[in-house]
């Protein structure tokens, strides 16, 4: 009985490696990601090597893309994702110009490290009423591993005890899918990191294009309109300055949580691999509720439509010059 549940754990084990390491295979190259790891706008990953071969092809075989010297520009253009054909458009950076995926990095980084580790040996707890006695059932009552003895004479002679394997598969398996969890919705939080950056440009671009129609209106009647046009320029960079603090907060509060779900994701995965059941049902309850908490505590905050819209500066300059500086914003 206890060699096929030793035969069953370590065979759950290998399926969970196998598992996470089919989500490190890139789809171009058939390998595990080489880094540096590209995430595109569909949220799919791509070795930034492969992404530029693909680029490349692409952009050979369309006869009407620049090329200079004879060789495609491998700045800007557009390519189609290989995993779900949405098409990429890149800046002028090109495949550069792509955000890195650091938690997929560090993932694969563990992933190797934890692969090529040897295997830990170590001797089984003692009970610590009973010396002589291992640990080798868990309290359902008290929620801990325990001893036989405990159970008949002890503490936990009036609680339901079960078998240490039994409950130690459970809560491993719990472990993995609370790591899937949490791997899910960290893509999800980066799609939002992704639009708040675009929504950063799209300020700066309104607040840019109000700026010169008011300097284009102001020149005008410069003369006369000189100070004013200071003082209404300083109110726009004001509210860009206010729009864009509250983005970048959003920006640092997102990006703290990536990072603290990465050390845990990386707790986790470590934790996974602790060979003794008993030390592992010891730590796992405390591990499982860090994750509960920051797979469903966590409140993601977007900003409301319309956020970046700069039209409450917009300006009419026919009033008469004798009320000229008493011009402000048409709200």
């Amino acid at each position: 009985m206890s060699t096929s549940l030793n035969y069953k754990s370590f065979s759950k084990e290998q399926q969970t490696m196998d598992n996470l390491e089919k989500q490190l295979i890139c789809p171009i190259c058939l390998e595990m990601f080489t880094k540096p790891v590209v995430i595109l706008p569909c949220q799919h990953n791509l070795c930034r090597k492969c992404a530029s071969d693909i680029f490349q092809v692409e952009q050979a075989s369309n006869p009407y893309l620049p090329t200079r010297g004879g060789t495609t520009v491998a700045s800007g253009g557009r390519f189609r994702c290989p995993s779900c054909r949405h098409e990429v458009v890149l800046d002028r950076h090109g495949v550069y110009g792509l955000q890195r995926n650091l938690l997929v990095e560090n993932i694969i980084d563990i992933y190797k490290q934890e692969s090529t580790r040897p295997e830990r040996k170590c001797d089984q707890p003692m009970c610590e009423e009973h010396e002589d006695e291992r640990i080798n059932i868990y309290c359902l009552n008290c929620e801990m591993p325990t001893c036989s003895l405990c159970k008949v004479f002890g503490a936990h002679k009036d609680c339901q005890v079960a078998p240490l394997t039994n409950v130690y598969q459970r809560q491993k398996s719990e472990l993995s899918d609370g790591i899937a969890v949490l791997v899910g919705s960290n893509d999800r939080v980066q799609g939002i990191v992704t639009q708040l950056e675009e929504t950063c440009k799209t300020v700066e671009e309104c607040c840019r294009r109000q700026k010169e129609q008011l300097c284009e209106k102001f020149d005008y009647l410069y003369s006369v309109l000189e100070e004013r046009k200071n003082e209404m320029t300083q109110i726009i960079t004001r509210t860009q300055e206010e729009k864009l603090e509250h983005v970048r907060s959003l920006m640092k509060k997102y990006a703290d949580h990536l990072e603290a779900v990465s050390k845990l994701v990386e707790s986790g995965i470590q934790f996974m691999e602790e060979p003794e059941m008993a030390v592992f049902l010891q730590n796992a309850k405390t591990l499982l509720q860090k994750i509960t908490e920051a797979s469903k505590g966590f409140q993601m905050e977007k900003i409301e439509d319309g956020y970046e819209n700069m039209n409450q500066f917009t300006v009419n300059l026919s009033r008469e010059e004798k009320i000229i500086r008493e011009i402000d914003f048409d709200r």
